[in-house]
């Protein structure tokens, strides 16, 4: 009770001093997920493909918390950043794909399209980053885990399996225990 009393009187300070757009400032945080997907060997040139990643385990309410906030008080989430790094083989870059898309699906709301990349540069090197949509993502990150499905074109031959990992980093914009 008296961490809150004192929260709301720095809250009031703020608000006396700097103005609501500071308080604002304060309910936005960033959440992290790193998941992994493979493309596989002897994949068709210029047929588009589709390849999943395991479920990513949210600890949304932990990372909430941790912020300061909860589930209830979230406002949106929006997908801020999405990088792609190949892990292996070693010397292999991007220039394989001809376009890629990410989208995000989690039990009880419909797969969305959340990033993209097209054309993929002849000159990509180990890591891209795609543009990403301007979706609100909050019942997605909310669930206990989503999966990403990546759907690509390739322009070249692909003879080894390619791992990439994904860095997706989520915008949280909350009430922080409701002011």
């Amino acid at each position: 009770m008296i961490i809150m009393k004192k929260l709301l009187i720095a809250l009031t300070f703020i608000t006396l001093f700097y103005g609501c757009s500071a308080i604002d400032e304060l309910t936005k945080f960033d959440i992290d997920y790193n998941s992994n997907v493979t493309v596989p060997a002897n994949t068709a040139v210029n047929l588009p493909f589709m390849v999943g990643t395991p479920p990513v385990e949210t600890s949304s309410e932990s990372k909430f918390e941790s912020n300061e906030t909860r589930k209830d008080l979230i406002e949106e989430i929006k997908l801020k950043r999405m990088r792609l790094t190949i892990t292996a083989p070693e010397r292999e870059d991007f220039s394989f794909l001809e376009s890629i898309e990410i989208y995000m699906k989690a039990e009880g709301v419909e797969e969305i399209q959340i990033a993209s990349l097209k054309p993929v540069p002849n000159d990509a090197g180990i890591q891209i980053e795609l543009d990403t949509s301007d979706a609100d993502l909050k019942e997605y990150i909310k669930k206990d885990s989503f999966s990403l499905r990546v759907n690509t074109t390739t322009d070249e031959v692909i003879d080894n399996d390619i791992d990439i990992a994904i860095l997706s980093v989520f915008a949280v914009d909350a009430s922080i225990f409701g002011v």
